[in-house]
């Protein structure tokens, strides 16, 4: 197993070499704890006086393996450890800035940050308040930075259904404030997705997109279940759908779009090499994707890491770069004047010759 840990946006391409990091594009899988710089992680560890395991300490990502439950749990721990480091608002717009200007520097014109508002409400007032917190400091950033920007609310699947309605209920209550889908995060190995289908159609009905995880941990048939459960329009992951040409058809057919994360299936054991990832399978299969950076605190790389993975292992032409791109802007929830400028924007990358 390797880690793919390198920020493309730090290097200088080869001459003939076009920069994936001014290739405009969508981000639409990035978790909100995930999404901090290891050296804010640090700072506040130290302002906080919490204790750093070395996995979070030391300047190269953790080794990780969540394919069987131990691995899951240390996953999780680590991840529980650094939300512990999250306590003030002033925290969260740190955290929310910082993932805007690491996302521009990346070429994202649109991100949609995924959160279990559950998770901060503890230490920063109750859900609503955590929620308003959030909300604010994402208007802010996007202002600050220019980025287009907007929240996906996430129900955690190890905890009760009726947790997710609640949080269901709560993302349509702010619709208007900047929430425009609702998710289904954590272990898929836990619970039945069907479980989970009130709090989805109550999503539905207020007019969100529904992007619950699968096809990560578990095969095929948890893609399935997303689709016909949950009614998906976009899948978190979903790469284990190409090892089923019905599931990958059904999700052609449907224009679902996939949320791939390279570097994620590596660094977890999902695949053991950057190019076991079936981003060609799904590719040619007509499959929808959105490339994203999961948890970039924990497998250490940001979005324009992930078109270079496709460039570099899996032989991805600018042409096709310029295609992932436009999938990801496509399966967005972003209004028809961004998604115009970032097409625009797509095209003359392309247009261009590369210096």
């Amino acid at each position: 197993m390797e880690h793919v840990s390198e920020h493309v946006s730090d290097h200088v391409p080869a001459p003939g070499v076009r920069d994936i990091s001014l290739l405009p594009k969508a981000h639409l899988h990035l978790h909100f704890t995930g999404s901090m710089r290891p050296t804010t992680l640090l700072e506040l560890a130290d302002k906080y006086g919490v204790h750093l395991p070395e996995a979070l300490s030391s300047a190269t990502p953790p080794q990780l393996r969540a394919t069987d439950e131990r691995g899951w749990f240390r996953f999780q721990r680590l991840y529980d450890i650094a939300r512990s480091c999250l306590r003030e608002p002033e925290d969260i717009r740190r955290l929310v800035r910082e993932a805007a200007e690491e996302d521009v520097r990346d070429g994202s014109g649109w991100l949609e940050i995924q959160v279990d508002p559950t998770s901060y409400a503890p230490l920063l007032g109750g859900l609503i308040p955590a929620m308003e917190i959030i909300l604010d400091a994402v208007d802010t950033a996007a202002r600050e930075t220019g980025l287009g920007m907007r929240v996906l609310v996430a129900a955690n699947r190890m905890k009760h259904p009726l947790e997710a309605r609640t949080l269901a209920r709560l993302a349509v209550r702010y619709a208007d404030r900047g929430v425009v889908g609702f998710g289904l995060s954590n272990d898929e190995r836990r619970g039945m997705a069907r479980d989970f289908d009130r709090a989805f159609a109550i999503a539905r009905d207020g007019g969100l997109l529904a992007a619950p995880h699968g096809g990560e941990l578990t095969g095929p048939a948890s893609v399935r279940d997303c689709l016909d459960d949950l009614r998906a329009t976009r899948v978190g992951h979903g790469v284990r759908a190409a090892e089923d040409p019905r599931v990958l058809r059904k999700l052609a057919e449907r224009g679902v779009t996939c949320e791939v994360c390279p570097a994620s299936n590596v660094a977890l054991g999902v695949y053991e090499k950057p190019e076991d990832v079936p981003l060609r399978t799904l590719f040619e299969a007509g499959v929808p994707m959105a490339l994203g950076a999961d948890d970039p605190l924990l497998f250490g790389s940001r979005l324009a890491a992930q078109y270079e993975i496709a460039r570099r292992y899996h032989g991805f032409t600018d042409a096709e770069l310029a295609e992932l791109a436009r999938q990801s802007v496509r399966g967005s929830a972003a209004p028809e004047d961004v998604r115009r400028k970032l097409l625009s924007g797509i095209d003359d990358w392309l247009a261009n010759p590369a210096r």
